[in-house]
């Protein structure tokens, strides 16, 4: 090879090596591919669950296990109680979020300094999920923006339930719906110990993927036929993923519990796929069935002892011997 043809090929090898490696459509890079990034938000307006509960602000239990987690499945999960995270100017670093959260989050609570979900922030979160950013909600989440009246806010349109109200902790059977759901394989019924929420305001069109057996079950919320305990929807162009389970730690390190969780988070950053058309009315056909609540059991402290002072006034004096 002449000296003229050497640098001229000298010249010419950076850009044929670029043209092939665009030919094969990759670069250095996009070879590395940055780890999707995961807000857990676990603020709690009202009553704290343990799992989210810290301590001389060590991580919480839930905490420490999700982060781990997520490192074995390469996402990067920041466990926040902070609202603001939520922002507008803040939302678009999320690529989803993990929510255990509980009460009227754009409110200020005295067990969690924190700061609240500003409006702006809760409908910014809103918009995020119908754009495409995935959801998952753990456990108390269907009792965020708990309205208590018959009007529905639109996180729990978006959540796809609400919850009623939740009876003793106690063993129950999960019925599986969906085995093909990512975190599902190879799962069959199972009966676990836990404390299991009963919803209400369920979305027509949700994929219902674990079903509460509610045969056996003891308190008036399971007084009706089962329902969905484990579900997907879609909201907009997101991917919302909602399980009952988490109340108590031991349910956090059950293995089965971290596998169907973490399909759930796969699946709503479109890691993993799945068929999620609407099957409520056809594996749970009693599920807009409501149960008739104990008035004794859920009347507020108050007035039950009002009313146990009212009856001990109008029962009558013995007679004296």
């Amino acid at each position: 090879m002449t000296g003229f043809a050497a640098r001229t090929f000298g010249c010419l090898l950076p850009a044929v090596l670029t043209l092939l490696v665009a030919a094969a459509g990759w670069s250095g890079e996009a070879a590395v591919k940055p780890n999707k990034k995961i807000l857990y938000f676990t603020k709690s307006c009202g009553f704290e669950h343990s799992p989210v509960k810290r301590t001389d602000d060590q991580p919480a239990y839930s905490e420490k296990i999700l982060v781990e987690l997520g490192k074995k499945a390469s996402y990067e999960i920041v466990c926040s109680k902070d609202g603001t995270l939520l922002n507008p100017d803040k939302i678009g670093q999320w690529d989803g979020f993990v929510f255990y959260a509980t009460g009227d989050l754009t409110k200020p609570s005295k067990s969690d300094p924190a700061p609240p979900m500003t409006p702006e922030g809760k409908k910014a979160l809103l918009d995020a999920i119908a754009g495409g950013k995935g959801f998952v909600g753990i456990h108390a989440a269907d009792d965020a923006f708990h309205t208590g009246t018959d009007k529905v806010d639109p996180f729990i349109q978006m959540l796809g339930g609400e919850l009623i109200r939740h009876g003793p902790q106690q063993k129950a059977w999960m019925r599986v719906a969906d085995s093909k759901f990512p975190g599902m394989e190879s799962v069959q019924d199972f009966e676990l110990l836990d404390e299991w929420y009963s919803p209400k305001n369920l979305a027509v069109d949700m994929h219902v993927i674990l079903i509460q057996d509610t045969k056996g079950m003891t308190g008036w919320p399971y007084a009706r036929p089962n329902y969905p305990a484990t579900w997907a929807r879609m909201e907009g162009k997101g991917r919302v993923f909602y399980t009952s389970m988490g109340h108590r730690e031991d349910v956090w390190d059950n293995p089965l519990f971290q596998k169907i969780l973490m399909g759930g988070i796969a699946w709503s950053v479109s890691d993993a796929q799945a068929e999620v058309s609407a099957n409520i009315k056809e594996v749970t056909p009693g599920a807009f069935t409501m149960p008739v609540p104990d008035e004794k059991a859920t009347e507020k402290p108050a007035k039950k002892a009002a009313r146990q002072a009212k009856k001990r006034v109008e029962k009558p004096a013995k007679p004296a011997k």
